[in-house]
């Protein structure tokens, strides 16, 4: 299988390729040429598989210049839970029978929570809870970092090593990520002294709670490094996209015996390993009984990259029976906006929330979806990205935005509606929920009422409640005081639900990382931590 720009330039590559290199050379993002197929057979087989097979699986059919081996053992090693024997691990799994606040080591006798921290505390790595019978939620949070980003990023940088490898590369990488909060930390940890790679993290100075903060700031390695810039989450991804495209300065690192890549979900290895829970989503609902093979089902998501939900995309192109994929915006709304009328626009306020891994207004993967739905006319991609740069706004025309909403719905939730929605859940139904997940369950409230669709239907769930924990606490209606560590120990004691491990011992971490630059200085920040680290 080729991979190929979504703006038409630098010809066909491979798998390990386009993992290697993140951003085509025309600014483009890599995508396979074509889509593979998964048979009701083969989704009933999976059924039956832990969650690694499962994972496996799916990017085997995408990543076909790995191995199987390959694929089983990286799979194995990234999505490990230790203390809990996988094998012993029962399909169908059912996590709503573990009452609100139980603690999860306690389903493994002799496990030793001290491990959580560099793996999964969840046997099922993604397991569904169920608050009713048409609703279940899908717990991406349960790994080393308490957010969705570490179902791909524990497997990045094994896919990353690999394809350098494979691809004879020489130099060092060093991997450059803009995020809003969950995809640094989760990069930072995936790749902390792994040999060969450098990686270095922007962050929103002001756009990030207290315990993201504290995460990336404290984070361990010899080869990484965090730096604040002085605007929002567009701004640092604007400035790394830059600097992919300057061309004098790769030639620079090019002779310096280094290149840069992403971990960003612009790169395909960062964007694969995420379909897979979405299958294994639907499998853990067909062996708990809860639909049948073959039973269309919804996904309600929080996104304000596009990342994850084109993910759900991409499950749904290559079999998965999915009805409709429910995009849930924050008052950054960008999306839901385009969605319904087929024209993006960021010229809008840019507003902080209370779920801030949404506070984008530029959705870089929107771009894939545009190239498959457009007739994988590059041409037409480079023209809406010149667009936006040029414009800030672009517009579809009406075969394409017809195809996106016969596959796509919107909602929206304001921060009160976020609130409202944590307190709600949690006084009706005993589960504690974070500002993103609120968002979208809110957002499939709406749909169910404006449509009438009562499909089965998986709300994904990106973060622990305890990353957002000044919002959530507010939302139960608790006062605030003391710092983001003090927030996380009360919400545990006014709740009964115990804190992730990983999360726990942040107080006691000394800050490594407390440098801000403005957003035309990211380069040369980039710059000055590889003349250090190449010392």
């Amino acid at each position: 299988m080729f991979y190929h720009s979504t703006r038409g330039g630098g010809g066909k590559i491979t798998a390990a390729e386009a993992i290697a290199t993140g951003l085509s050379s025309d600014g483009g993002l890599y995508l396979p040429e074509s889509l593979p197929w998964v048979s009701l057979n083969e989704i009933e087989r999976l059924a039956s598989e832990p969650y690694s097979g499962r994972a496996a699986a799916i990017l085997g059919l995408f990543l076909d210049d790995f191995t199987s081996e390959e694929l089983n053992d990286y799979t194995r090693e990234a999505y490990s839970a230790p203390g809990f024997d996988q094998a012993q691990i029962a399909p169908g799994f059912d996590q709503a029978q573990i009452a609100p606040g139980f603690d999860q080591a306690q389903i493994a006798p002799g496990f030793d929570q001290a491990q959580i921290a560099s793996g999964f505390d969840h046997p099922q790595i993604a397991p569904l809870h169920r608050l009713d019978s048409s609703t279940h939620f899908l717990e991406l949070w349960h790994g080393p970092t308490s957010a969705f980003k570490d179902m791909a990023l524990q497997m990045l940088p094994r896919l990353m090593i690999a394809s350098l490898r494979k691809t004879n590369e020489t130099r060092d990488v060093c991997i450059l990520v803009a995020t809003s909060g969950d995809t640094g930390k989760a990069a930072l940890e995936g790749f902390c002294d792994v040999a060969g790679t450098k990686i270095m993290v922007f962050y929103p100075r002001d756009g990030v709670s207290d315990v993201q903060k504290l995460q990336m700031i404290t984070q361990k390695g010899a080869n990484v490094n965090v730096v604040a810039v002085e605007g929002n989450f567009d701004d640092a991804q604007t400035g790394v996209k830059s600097i992919f495209s300057d061309e004098a300065f790769n030639a620079e690192l090019d002779v310096r015996g280094c290149f840069l890549s992403s971990a960003n979900s612009i790169n395909w290895g960062r964007l694969v390993p995420q379909i897979a829970y979405y299958v294994s989503a639907y499998c853990d609902l067909l062996t708990s009984g809860a639909i049948k093979l073959g039973e269309s089902i919804n996904f309600c998501v929080p996104t304000g990259n596009f990342g994850n939900i084109l993910a759900g995309y991409y499950a749904m192109k290559i079999g998965l029976p999915i009805k409709k994929l429910i995009c849930a915006s924050n008052k950054n709304d960008v999306l839901a906006d385009f969605i319904e009328t087929g024209v993006y626009d960021k010229n809008r306020p840019f507003y902080t929330t209370a779920s801030p891994s949404m506070d984008i207004l530029v959705s870089s993967n929107l771009e894939r979806l545009l190239f498959e739905l457009s007739g994988k006319d590059g041409g037409a991609i480079a023209a809406y990205m010149s667009d936006l740069s040029k414009t800030g706004r672009y517009a579809v025309p009406s075969d394409v935005r017809d195809a996106i909403t016969g596959m796509f719905a919107s909602g929206r939730c304001s921060e009160a509606e976020t609130a409202s929605t944590i307190d709600g859940v949690f006084r009706e139904h005993g589960y504690l929920i974070d500002t993103h997940t609120a968002v979208a369950y809110k957002a499939l409230r709406d749909y169910r009422a404006d449509t009438g669709d009562g499909s089965p239907t998986v709300v994904v769930s990106t973060a622990s409640p305890f990353k957002f924990s000044d919002s959530v606490l507010s939302a139960l209606g608790y006062e605030l005081s003391g710092n983001g560590m003090d927030s996380v120990n009360r919400l545990a004691d006014e709740t009964g639900c115990g804190v992730p491990a990983p999360l726990r011992d942040l107080h006691m971490r000394a800050p490594r990382f407390t440098d801000s630059v403005p957003k035309d200085e990211m380069k040369n920040a980039v710059q000055r931590f590889i003349d250090v680290s190449n010392r």
